[in-house]
């Protein structure tokens, strides 16, 4: 079983796929890092914050992160127990530049926790090498879920958006950006679009969904979360989740719940 084992082990083997399930203390903060093979990421339990120098992605219950070979990262687990795939570059199911948050389907959540008590050497036309390939390509018709939040390569927009991120508010005003930036609102706005390739508007929406996302699966309640984020009522919350990831906060979370 190939369970709390170091990829740099079998990195070396020529088995297209490794699957690897860890264990993490909640909270831990896994060091920035890059992989010579892709990774896809899940966790059945918990939360995960991926971040690189592109932007931050949120990874929920029933999804999972895929990370093209050599971007590298940095992880904040909370509350998980990892399986991940790491995946020859010429096998690689999923062609895009960055990060993505996929949604797991049930299939798919199977085939990853059974992929873990694979070893690392097996042939590709044998029965594990037939789930290997199965499981590719799930992952190749997963879809692509809204849970990214891109970063200005601007230093300091971007620790204007990091400090953001950590406390979100729906309240904040682009004006109070452009007053410390020394812009002018119109300036500042068009400046914001060309760092991040969003308006300050959507951004600030993001950046708050996925804060909810965090505080909801760590087991916070709605009307708490809404409240945080400076929503007017638990309602007005709700309705621009549902806008945004197409089902309400209170169903997002609930026990079994997955949605392809």
């Amino acid at each position: 079983m190939m369970q709390n084992v170091k990829l740099q082990e079998y990195d070396h083997l020529p088995t297209p796929v490794l699957a690897i399930g860890t264990d993490y203390r909640d909270g831990y903060l896994l060091p920035r890092h890059s992989h010579r093979r892709a990774q896809l990421l899940y966790a059945g339990t918990g939360v995960m914050e991926v971040f690189t120098d592109e932007g931050t992605w949120i990874v929920p219950i029933h999804s999972a992160v895929w990370i093209p070979p050599g971007i590298a990262h940095e992880i904040r687990m909370m509350g998980v127990s990892t399986r991940s795939l790491y995946i020859e570059p010429a096998f690689q199911p999923r062609h895009s530049t960055g990060c993505e948050v996929i949604r797991v389907s049930p299939l798919l959540r199977q085939l990853l926790l059974s992929a873990v008590d694979i070893g690392a050497e097996y042939e590709n036309d044998s029965r594990e090498g037939r789930l290997m390939a199965l499981i590719l390509d799930e992952i190749t018709a997963s879809p692509v879920m809204p849970l990214t939040l891109p970063m200005p390569k601007d230093s300091q927009l971007h620790q204007l958006c990091a400090d953001f991120g950590k406390a979100p508010s729906i309240l904040t005003r682009p004006q109070d950006w452009a007053l410390q930036l020394n812009k002018s609102e119109r300036n500042f706005t068009r400046f914001f679009r060309q760092q991040t390739g969003q308006s300050f508007g959507t951004w600030r929406t993001q950046a708050c969904l996925m804060q909810a996302v965090v505080q909801l699966g760590q087991g916070a309640g709605v009307t708490t979360v809404a409240l945080s984020l400076g929503y007017d009522s638990p309602s007005a919350f709700s309705t621009q989740f549902k806008n945004v990831l197409g089902i309400s906060p209170s169903q997002y979370f609930q026990q079994g719940q997955i949605r392809a």
